[in-house]
């Protein structure tokens, strides 16, 4: 028998063989070199072996565990969370999902009951190690994650990626980061909810079959760095159809006519609304009908019918809730979904308070309940009572009802963690973006603990006979009698909303009015009118019809709005989304060929399919297997017979100054950009500029352009830029400003400004002035 000798560097026999087993209990044969002496000793078992028996195994020393390790997401909440639990706990940031699906394959076996494929990115391998170590030492692991289907996925990623032991695993849930609620939730841990991450995984398997299945047909067919995806695409087509509504619209004239009354004995004239000619309502399509109706109308008798003095009772709106959160942030703010998430965040998550530490000041921003915890309630209450009166607080407290049937009610409204922390007090400790928000969100939720507003009401109703016709006519009022939460706060508006008629009853002369009264007509106002097509989109709007046809989640709203912008399907003008030529192109291909992916009705009963998922009542594996079927059938279908429609080039009307072919526009990761028509023999490119019809007001030479940041805000400057460095926020226009002759701003809907002296005027007129000048 032979065996390696290290002093002789080969092979040599063995000397006074000896069979035995190593620590580790595998057989070897012990001897020395016949050579040199050498002890040599070879793996491996013989017929020495036989019956010899074999040593126990020596084991590893156990690790001695000491102390406990929690893992959040972000630094931010480490560093809040670390502060209230002390010594004994080591808290670890993952900064968002360990682990993924492989970015540049499918990454799931549909053959194999879509099993995905995860890998840890080479960016989080360093925070895995660490996790890993630090877990490996701990005698407790615990999970404190967001409460929600995503941070309950990163905590089982976290878990495995970290191998840590289940046994050693808790998972903890807090809806808000104060000491209160940290202390509940460590003394109540749970094991990870496998359901939560099933419907995670499901949810993220769809969207990856998908986009990572239509996209590359897209590539094929129109252009590269298309994309289409399960939610997106519905987002897109309800911006499309809206637009097709807007320029098919055909416009109807109508009348209104109003008239002026003074009634009999009195001397205060009032204002009444024509409602019914003979009973129905008024049909004044054309010029000539309103003219016959007024000359009828000027020699009518009128006299009046009744009057009716009433109260209306105006309640308070419910607690925000993300879909709210992102409208009101918007209407109020000016804020996308995406800026108002991302502050939310960092209220959440703790801003640094002298005296207090880093505190968390709202509650979780991703929910669709509208449940307020005792705690809570009990505090705004007694804040309401000290600060108001008891006038203003209800006798029971109120309760809303969730829009969401598949709401989470575990899961509270946002509200601040403390509503003694009122925003002026804590303002100097916030940027001007999270104290606005914050503001919103606390006057939001006092309101919602109070009593309504009260209006006395009061409506006149005049009767006019006529050779012709009998006329209606009506005149009504409100008077704020009890402010109630208005005190506190009144929820936004869209610009296309009109607010309900509240003229302070004042204005009617009731004391000089009474029934069977007549009344002398004074003055008749006819007015034309033209209906208006539906408006588009705001971001505000958009969300609400997401969530109102149960399209997307809480934590999904502010990324299909940032996805169909980034993408360029959609632009954000004046607040407003305008699908793009590519938007039209690409919606309509999917319209086609995908009708079901981008049927709403479709989508929300898959949203409901993973609720149910979420609440282990449905497998994940059987609902996507039942959704992929026909839409691989699909997908072959479309890859055959979808024709291209590659976009068409737009000449930029210049040529290329290397090479003398045509300028034309192109799509890049980053937006349009100009290029050679001759590329990729010429690679000539520069940046595209979106003139707004203005000579530079700063150099006179260079034209004003429309720019974005590199976060996306529009900002104006000179084409000329840098040898002109004029830019502004807002939209400058050519009229110069009547007062100095500087630069008028658009600063908003009504009013321009000036740049220079900052005065302002009246858009329409300051524009009407100069087009007649």
């Amino acid at each position: 028998m032979e065996a390696y000798c290290v002093k002789c560097r080969e092979k040599r026999e063995i000397q006074e063989p000896v069979a035995a087993y190593n620590a580790a209990g595998a057989p070897v044969t012990k001897g020395t070199c016949s050579v040199c002496g050498t002890k040599v000793y070879r793996m491996g078992r013989t017929d020495a072996h036989e019956g010899l028996p074999k040593p126990e195994i020596s084991r590893k020393k156990e690790i001695k565990r000491k102390g406990k390790l929690v893992i959040v997401e972000s630094p931010a909440k480490a560093k809040t969370v670390g502060r209230f639990l002390g010594k004994g706990y080591t808290v670890r940031a993952s900064v968002g999902h360990v682990r993924d699906l492989l970015r540049s394959k499918l990454s799931v076996d549909v053959e194999n009951d879509f099993e995905p494929r995860y890998r840890v990115p080479n960016e989080k391998r360093d925070v895995v190690n660490e996790l890993k170590k630090l877990s490996e030492k701990a005698e407790a692991v615990y999970l404190a994650t967001d409460p929600d289907r995503e941070g309950e996925a990163i905590a089982w990623h976290l878990m495995e990626a970290a191998e840590i032991e289940e046994d050693r695993t808790h998972r903890v849930v807090f809806h808000e980061i104060t000491e209160d609620a940290v202390a509940h939730a460590f003394a109540h841990p749970r094991t990870i909810d496998m359901d939560l991450v099933d419907a995670q995984q499901a949810r993220r398997i769809l969207d990856r079959l998908v986009g990572y299945g239509i996209s590359p047909i897209l590539w094929k067919k129109v252009r590269s760095r298309l994309s289409a995806g399960r939610v997106q695409s519905v987002a897109l087509r309800l911006v499309v159809e809206r637009e097709r509504e807007i320029d098919a619209f055909i416009p109807d004239e109508y009348w209104s006519i109003d008239a002026d009354f003074l009634p009999e004995g009195g001397k205060t004239s009032y204002r009444a609304k024509l409602a019914k000619i003979n009973g129905n309502d008024p049909e004044l399509g054309s010029e000539d009908a309103v003219n016959k109706i007024l000359d009828d109308m000027r020699e009518s008798v009128y006299t009046v019918d009744s009057i009716k003095h009433g109260k209306r009772r105006r309640n308070s709106s419910a607690p925000f809730i993300t879909s709210t959160l992102q409208q009101d942030a918007s209407r109020k703010l000016g804020f996308t979904a995406k800026k108002t998430m991302s502050v939310a965040q960092q209220l959440y998550e703790g801003i640094e308070l002298d005296g207090q530490g880093t505190t968390g000041l709202i509650t979780y921003m991703r929910t669709d309940s509208t449940n307020i915890s005792d705690v809570a309630s009990n505090e705004v209450r007694n804040y309401i009572k000290d600060k108001y009166g008891k006038e203003y607080l209800p006798k029971v407290p109120p309760k809303y009802k969730t829009r969401t049937q598949s709401a989470q009610e575990a899961h509270e409204a946002i509200r601040p963690t403390s509503v003694m922390r009122k925003p002026k007090a804590i303002k100097k400790y916030l940027s001007r973006d999270q104290f606005r928000l914050y503001r919103l969100i606390w006057q939001r939720f006092v309101a919602s603990q109070m009593n309504p507003a009260v209006y006395k009401t009061l409506s006149v109703e005049i009767i006019g006979e006529g050779a012709e016709n009998a006329y209606l006519l009506r005149a009504s009022g409100s008077q704020l009698e009890f402010p109630g939460f208005l005190v506190v706060y009144e929820e936004g508006r869209d610009e296309d909303q009109t607010e309900e008629d509240e003229a302070d009853s004042d204005t009617i002369p009731i004391g000089e009015i009474k029934e069977k009264q007549k009344q002398t007509l004074e003055e008749l106002y006819p007015d034309q009118h033209f209906t208006q097509p539906p408006p588009r989109y705001t971001e505000a709007s958009l969300v609400q019809a997401l969530e109102e046809n149960g399209i997307g989640r809480p934590s999904t709203y502010a990324a299909i709005l940032s996805t169909i912008q980034n993408r360029g399907y959609v632009v954000r003008e004046n607040k407003r989304l305008e699908p793009t030529e590519t938007g039209f192109l690409v919606n309509d291909l999917v319209v086609e060929y995908f009708p079901s992916i981008v049927d709403v009705n479709f989508t929300s009963h898959l949203e409901d399919d993973l609720d149910l998922i979420a609440s282990g009542e449905a497998d994940w594996v059987e609902i996507v297997r039942e959704f992929y079927g026909p839409f691989s059938e699909r997908l072959a279908h479309a890859e055959e017979e979808m024709p291209e429609k590659k976009a068409e080039l737009q000449k930029v009307g210049r040529e290329c100054p290397k090479c003398g072919h045509d300028l034309i526009i192109r799509w890049g990761r980053y937006g349009k950009f100009i290029s050679c028509s001759n590329f990729p023999k010429c690679r000539y490119t520069e940046p595209y500029l979106e003139k707004i019809g203005m000579t530079c007001p700063e150099c006179g030479e260079g034209e004003v352009v429309r720019r974005k940041t590199r976060k996306g805000r529009t900002f104006y400057g000179c084409s000329r830029y840098p040898d002109c460095d004029f830019t502004s926020w807002k939209q400058p226009v050519p009229t110069p400003c009547p007062n100095c002759s500087g630069t008028l701003v658009i600063a908003n809907k009504r009013d321009v400004q000036c740049m220079d002296c900052e005065k302002t005027f009246l858009q329409d007129k300051v524009l009407k002035e100069s087009e007649m000048a």
